[in-house]
């Protein structure tokens, strides 16, 4: 077989089963050999930042690998800052690139980059195949790499001339890791840091720490100890709702997250990093903990953090508190219930989330990009049924469509829903076209303010002062004003919009009821 069809059978091997594409001249055998490898899925993207971010949303739902296929440098230029996104994110991504010929590559042709620099600062793993016959050896490479946790971005290039030549039998199958435990001395560490009785220790929790297991043992400890459990802002992935414990998320301005973590004197680490801000402002600490605060690492990144919080509970003798009920641990105050409907107000980010709330069925999964309106949708969502919350990452901008197009294609029984700021949906709404060409059960919530209102509130944050009529101009989106409806039609997706918190809920309900894609422009009240 030829070097394309040994790579599709190498990445079937290994079960990476999808392959998101936008491939151009070099990558025309890989396209062609779908025909003889029907079990490899391929699914087009409009754009490759769509691809890259579709990929990065695949793994955090189901912790595997999908491919991308990506035309020469230019084309993963345009998959840079959803690949950065998806590092961040630690999500295992196979990430293959077409490269010119061996014989055409010292003729600079126009389309001529140094691919391996445009790849190195995402991925962990970069390799050019240096002959065809190594193709099934270096695409399992690729895999395993992208496997090893905490979960890589790996990057193969493939020169054109290998992907048509004779290239024997595909790869075997990588091993997949496994998570470890930590060492018994980190666990004892945390747990004589928990029994000091120093009121200022905490948890702070990301990667798989806090789905449902993770989420539960932090909760025993919760009630044994009373020590306070703190969500990395910024992890990939958080279960929420429905009877699973609740955590305090770090906010974003580093004003509240420094006063929420004031006075703690130690943080124990569980697969998480000491908490920065997102950005440097003038004559203000990086650092969220407060000066002093020492940080003690239950768990690190590449680790097994609700394996080892479990170990730390029985360390500390914290039994689960049961509920006659449910069975489940009730936790130390009421959990949250579902929020009344916003009947009769108008259409803010906080009735935005109520509707969410209320309506959202078991199982959903919420792809968040809406960092100015998070503080008021966050708080709602707790009172959901049980769901994902897929936030963002690494904070390149246009992450949510495509995150959100991703866990779609990864769990195509539950309901997907996006809510999505108007001026970060313009990154990558060609997310829309492969949503309806796939047929994927997305809701999209456009949150349309037409502005970059962080941007407001920035401005001022970094000493630049008062948004004057001409800087204004840098960050309003109102001249034109985008017609969503028009866009989303025009990409093959129903849409409506709503302007007030009646019309949204009738509209979002419709939404839940039936099968998507479906966009809704919700027209937040100006006040």
């Amino acid at each position: 077989m030829n070097g394309a069809e040994c790579l599709l059978r190498t990445l079937l091997a290994n079960d990476v089963d999808l392959c998101l594409m936008n491939p151009g001249t070099s990558e025309m055998q890989f396209v062609s050999a779908l025909d003889r490898v029907p079990r490899m899925r391929g699914v087009l993207g409009l754009f490759e930042g769509v691809c890259s971010g579709a990929a990065d949303g695949y793994a955090r739902m189901t912790g595997k690998p999908a491919a991308t296929l990506l035309h020469l440098g230019p084309g993963l230029a345009n998959a840079l800052a959803n690949l950065h996104n998806a590092r961040k994110a630690r999500s295992p991504v196979v990430n293959i690139v077409g490269e010119h010929s061996t014989q055409h590559r010292g003729f600079d042709a126009p389309l001529t980059t140094d691919i391996e620099a445009f790849a190195r600062p995402v991925s962990a793993w970069v390799l050019t195949l240096d002959c065809a016959t190594a193709m099934g050896e270096a695409a399992s490479a690729a895999v395993a790499a992208a496997l090893e946790p905490p979960g890589k971005v790996a990057t193969l290039i493939v020169p054109a001339d290998f992907s048509w030549s004779e290239a024997g039998e595909p790869g075997c199958p990588a091993p997949r890791p496994s998570r470890r435990l930590p060492p018994t001395g980190q666990i004892r560490a945390a747990a004589c840091a928990l029994r000091s009785g120093q009121a200022a220790v905490g948890l702070l929790l990301s990667g798989g720490a806090l789905q449902a297991r993770g989420l539960r043992a932090a909760e025993r400890l919760r009630a044994a100890t009373g020590v306070r459990i703190f969500a990395d802002r910024h992890a990939a992935r958080m279960t929420r709702g429905g009877g699973i414990p609740a955590v305090e998320r770090i906010p974003y301005f580093p004003e509240q997250a420094q006063e929420l973590l004031a006075g703690f004197e130690r943080l124990i680490l569980v697969e998480a990093r000491p908490p920065v801000s997102f950005f440097g402002y003038p004559g203000m600490r990086s650092s969220l903990a407060p000066a002093g605060c020492a940080f003690d690492v239950l768990a690190s990144e590449d680790q097994d953090g609700a394996g080892a919080l479990e170990c730390l509970a029985e360390e500390l003798d914290a039994r689960p508190r049961r509920s006659a009920a449910s069975g489940l641990s009730p936790g130390l105050s009421p959990e949250p219930s579902r929020p009344a409907l916003p009947t009769g107000e108008p259409l803010t980010a906080a009735a935005v989330a109520r509707t969410v709330a209320a309506l959202a069925p078991e199982g959903a999964i919420l792809s968040d990009e809406t960092v100015s309106c998070s503080g008021q949708i966050w708080p709602h969502l707790a009172g959901a049924a049980r769901h994902d919350f897929l936030p963002v990452t690494g904070g390149a901008i246009g992450q949510g469509l495509p995150v959100a197009l991703g866990a779609a294609l990864a769990c195509p029984g539950r309901k997907v829903v996006a809510l999505e700021a108007d001026g970060s949906a313009m990154y990558t709404m060609q997310s829309l076209w492969t949503m309806a060409r796939e047929r994927l059960d997305v809701t999209i919530v456009i949150l349309a303010n037409r502005r970059y209102r962080i941007l407001d509130i920035e401005m001022r944050r970094t000493g630049a002062g008062a948004v004057g009529p001409r800087a204004g101009e840098m960050i309003d989106l109102s001249h034109p004003e985008p017609d969503w409806i028009k866009l989303a039609e025009g990409f093959g997706v129903q849409a409506v919009r709503a302007a007030t918190a009646d019309e949204f809920i009738r509209e979002f309900g419709a939404a839940i009821r039936e099968p998507g894609p479906r966009l809704i422009e919700a027209v937040l009240d100006p006040a």
